[in-house]
């Protein structure tokens, strides 16, 4: 029988350096989006904490007025993209995070973003704010109805309570319209644990009531 000796194909090589090349080059991708991921995630963290200390220190020393409802205060922010609203406290399911103004991905990385042309906290109407599913609003997935809301500002406190829970298209933005009477409209993407952008909205909605 006769032995002979196969020299190796050009393109096996070949293909053997692209799959070589190939796993390198995603290696180094999951390295990249693991650091900025993390790095996202503390720079969010820092920031909040930041916030909320100078926050705390802002209302030190007076207690800012109880708004029930019914009762319209003037409201003395003036807010641009990115300057600190307040903070939103939901106590049951365990969210605390400061207010900015404006929706641009940046606001929204580091914070929840009120949305603007809505009213703003204590105004009468729809006030609306929106955050990211998978940092701030995660855990909205719990929400009930019945849950209360405080949202904190230097002009008052303001509490609602949660009377719906619904899931909406992108396009739907008849949630934010005022239909009479003082609400907080929460949003949030759908599916929580979906990959790349959602096509859905979470939209919580919550009416103000009295202290």
């Amino acid at each position: 029988m006769r032995c002979t000796l196969h020299r190796r194909s050009p393109v096996s090589a070949r293909s053997r350096f692209i799959l070589r090349w190939s796993r390198n080059a995603f290696l180094v991708a999951g390295v990249l989006i693991l650091g900025y991921r993390s790095f996202v995630l503390i720079d969010a963290k820092v920031y909040q904490a930041s916030e909320a200390r100078h926050f705390q220190q802002q209302i030190k020393g007076f207690h800012p007025a109880i708004a029930g409802e019914g009762r319209v205060r003037e409201v003395s922010i003036h807010p641009s993209t990115g300057n600190a609203l307040g903070e939103i406290e939901l106590t049951r399911i365990g969210v605390t995070a400061m207010i900015l103004e404006g929706t641009d991905e940046r606001t929204l990385r580091r914070a929840v973003g009120h949305i603007p042309g809505t009213p703003l906290p204590g105004q009468p109407g729809n006030v609306a704010i929106a955050g990211h599913r998978d940092t701030f609003f995660r855990a909205l997935r719990n929400v009930r109805e019945d849950d209360e809301i405080t949202l904190m500002t230097l002009d008052g406190s303001y509490r609602y309570r949660v009377d719906s829970i619904r899931v909406v298209a992108p396009k739907d933005t008849e949630v934010l319209a005022n239909s009479g009477g003082d609400f907080l409209t929460l949003v949030t993407c759908y599916p929580f644990y979906f990959v790349g952008p959602a096509p859905k909205r979470f939209i919580v909605r919550a009416q103000r009531i009295s202290q």
